[in-house]
């Protein structure tokens, strides 16, 4: 049975687009108008998709209390390129994937692979995770004997992965035309930070409820827009950051960020849409789960919050384009961090910022990073035309979490980083930038 959020949905497409009788049919659309024809359209770009939902019911990654492999699907996974080039013949290529998050193992092979066969820089790679919990596990260790079926089901998945990536990054690639480049951003509001409220004593009865709305959120909605120069929307790039949390079923499912890209394409052939995960470490989407909106499941949750954010992107790709120009300059670094107490190794940490002309900035950082940094770099890169900040990218190791959610402690600092995690990171990135 289809969801009541959807069943009505298509009913009211069917009574908007039905004629009455005796009734003119509805025109054709009107050709494609650039929003923005003053921008020279002197950019080539590419996209290109690939299905990656498992063939098998593989475990299924996010939730540790799981204690089955998935059972259907409501909805396919996505891999998704998108592929510019400036007038100096400098690319960029972002990959986003309806999956938990990106092994660093796998970012190392595929950005090396794609290096050798495409001059692609490493640096100029972006490969960045949806953290859908409605995906598979994925696994890039070396099997040993002692491995399970569950075990061996993920390595196969996730090498066959590695190997597809490289080709969808060779056909983005490949498919570039001549294209204009815009960007602006709107404002979505269902992420809600989800620690408890410091601000309140510990013995109130409020103090340790999710979620928190006097917490730390980042609700702007960047994207970019990837017209042909007659105007003919090709694809966008666009960013939120929240967890994609919304489910807890055993289907695969992109969750809000997947309905919001299947919103988006439904109505446009041969239009891409991209995800590209913000720092969502500590924001989860608001109403959560069923068991707090009586009536409504989760997949209806889920399907709200993608339409909210695809209505949030569409403002943003329709209303005061900003134009962007290039070269494209990256640079990609993976810096020590270190845990309190030298509980364990140190990890080598991804940090990439790419600035794209004068006019878009890119801070891409690994794995689940809290708010805090998306709030801190836009503030300090304030002077800047864009600043676009991302998570759960080139790595996927646990929480990152600032100097502040540190000192409070709780979930998103139980990996137990040392207090200058955040520090390094910074001065890297501000390093990093000014050297671009």
């Amino acid at each position: 049975m289809l969801p009541r959020i959807l069943l009505a949905a298509l009913l009211c497409a069917s009574t908007l687009l039905a004629a009455p009788p005796g009734a003119t049919p509805l025109s054709p659309p009107a050709p494609a108008k650039s929003l923005a024809p003053h921008v020279p359209a002197n950019w080539k770009a590419g996209a290109a998709t690939l299905k990656v939902t498992p063939q098998k019911m593989l475990w299924m990654a996010g939730y540790a209390a799981r204690k089955k492999p998935a059972e259907g699907k409501v909805q396919e996974l996505f891999a998704k390129a998108l592929a510019i080039q400036d007038e100096q013949g400098n690319k960029l290529v972002f990959v986003t994937l309806d999956l938990i998050g990106v092994p660093q193992l796998m970012r190392r092979a595929v950005a090396s692979v794609a290096e050798k066969q495409f001059k692609l820089p490493q640096a100029n790679l972006v490969m960045n995770a949806s953290h859908t919990h409605s995906g598979p596990s994925l696994r890039t260790t070396p099997l040993t004997e002692k491995d399970d079926q569950r075990a061996r089901d993920a390595w196969e998945y996730t090498q066959k992965l590695q190997s597809d990536l490289v080709a969808l990054i060779g056909k983005a690639l490949t498919d570039m035309q001549p294209a204009r480049l815009t960007w602006n951003k709107a404002r979505c509001g269902f992420a809600m930070n989800r620690r408890r409220d410091y601000t309140l004593p510990p013995d109130h009865p409020n103090a340790n409820k999710a979620p928190n709305p006097n917490g730390p959120v980042d609700h702007e909605v960047p994207a970019l827009r990837v017209e042909a120069p007659d105007g003919t929307l090709k694809a966008t790039l666009f960013g939120y950051a929240c967890h994609n949390t919304s489910l807890g079923f055993y289907n695969w499912c992109g969750d809000y960020a997947g309905f919001a890209q299947e919103y988006l394409q439904e109505h446009r052939p041969g239009f891409t849409a991209l995800f590209l995960m913000g720092c969502g470490g500590d924001q989860n989407p608001y109403p959560r789960r069923s068991d707090v909106v009586p009536g409504v499941t989760d997949l209806e949750l889920s399907m709200q919050h993608g339409r909210s954010l695809s209505n949030a992107v569409e403002m943003a790709l329709s209303v005061n384009p900003r134009a962007v120009a290039g070269p494209i300059r990256a640079a990609y670094e993976e810096i020590k961090l270190s845990y309190a107490n030298n509980k364990r190794a140190d990890h080598d940490y991804p940090v990439q910022v790419i600035k794209i002309g004068e006019d878009l900035t890119f801070i891409t950082l690994g794995s689940e990073v809290v708010v805090d940094y998306s709030l801190r770099f836009k503030l300090e890169f304030a002077g800047e035309a864009g600043v676009w900040v991302a998570g759960y990218s080139n790595d996927y190791t646990g929480y990152m979490p600032s100097l502040r959610v540190l000192k409070e402690g709780g979930y998103e600092a139980a990996a137990g980083w040392a207090e200058d995690v955040e520090d390094r990171i910074a001065k890297k990135v501000h390093e990093m930038h000014d050297k671009l």
